[in-house]
């Protein structure tokens, strides 16, 4: 199945060593209390695709080698700074990993939010020799994080890795963020979204539902969608339509609504579809859809890049039982 065509690593996403500013380390670490990424062995690092661990974790020490990191690494953008990049080679006592780069990131708003940072490993050419996506949770406002991201598993014809950048950067409030694993929220369901299809310019992204609760849950009709610019503003003159065959047939999310009974551990899924179509106007991209699962539900902001060309529509589809996701299996 074709994954759409956004900043997605290529190979795998590492996700560790988060430690909050001025709090105590999980781990040995500097003087200061933070994690130093040149004393610590990343291997601990979570796949493209997992779910994220809980807990910052750190493996045995390892001895990687400090690359020279360029100027317009070093500067903050959108609140991110890069502030290392090493070589992890066969000398380093570290098995797996190839690269690794340190960063700080700054909430610069006004409340907690969690960040899903892009960053690019390039090569002495400039040319990206492979973007990793890294979450970090919970930034109260004011403070900041510092994080490592891995790169790992080339193949031996990669280029060398001689800088990085970031390459994109994106936030959702702390209270709003779509969760596909951990605690279950308090409302007693998850709700994420997945990375989607493309294909032609189609676009085709997946909202998903899970009863992680202990009773029953109900479902009917359709998810009620805002969507948002990357200042999370409210993108107006975007149509969003009840089913998703005016934009294409085959795509999951026509028919209409019918009542859905989610038992503990079962997930229901409603399907986003768009073109890409630019003609006469202004293209609208705007990453962030504000998602309410039913009335009177939490919203939840999912971040499904939506490059909607000049067409100004977008279609939703009507939830639906997700017959692919085994009954207890989302359970935490």
């Amino acid at each position: 199945m074709p994954t759409v065509a956004r900043t997605a690593p290529a190979v795998l996403a590492g996700a560790l060593l988060l430690a909050a500013c001025g709090s105590p380390s999980a781990s040995p670490g500097g003087d200061d209390g933070r994690v130093r990424a040149e004393r610590l062995c990343p291997a601990d690092f979570s796949r493209y695709g997992s779910a994220p661990s809980t807990e910052p974790s750190v493996t045995a020490s390892g001895t990687p080698s400090a690359l020279p990191l360029p100027a317009a690494a070093g500067s903050a953008e959108d609140g991110v700074t890069v502030t290392g990049l090493y070589a992890w080679g066969p000398d380093s006592g570290c098995a797996g990993v190839d690269y690794s780069a340190d960063f700080q990131v700054t909430n610069q708003g006004t409340q907690a939010a969690t960040y899903i940072l892009t960053f690019g490993f390039l090569s002495a050419s400039g040319g990206a020799v492979d973007n990793v996506e890294q979450t970090v949770e919970s930034v109260e406002p004011g403070r900041h994080a510092e994080g490592t991201v891995v790169m790992a598993g080339t193949t031996v014809s990669a280029p060398q890795v001689t800088g990085v950048e970031l390459v994109k950067v994106r936030s959702v409030p702390v209270d709003e963020a779509p969760s596909a694993s951990g605690p279950c929220p308090e409302s007693g369901v998850r709700l994420y979204a997945d990375q989607g299809d493309a294909a032609m310019g189609l676009r085709v992204v997946g909202l998903h539902l899970v009863n992680c609760g202990s009773g029953p849950h109900r479902v009917n009709g359709y998810p009620k969608l805002e969507v948002q610019d990357e200042d999370h503003d409210t993108v107006d003159g975007v149509r969003i339509l009840q089913g998703t065959d005016r934009i294409s047939t085959g795509t999951g999310g026509d028919g209409s609504p019918q009542p859905v009974v989610l038992r503990p551990g079962e997930a229901a899924v409603a399907q986003l579809a768009w073109r890409n179509t630019t003609q006469f106007g202004e293209p609208v991209n705007a990453p962030y859809v504000r998602v309410w699962a039913e009335p009177g539900a939490d919203p939840v902001t999912v971040v499904p890049e939506l490059d909607l060309g000049t067409t100004g529509k977008l279609g939703v589809g009507p939830w639906k039982k997700d017959t692919t996701a085994p009954a207890g299996t989302q359970q935490p």
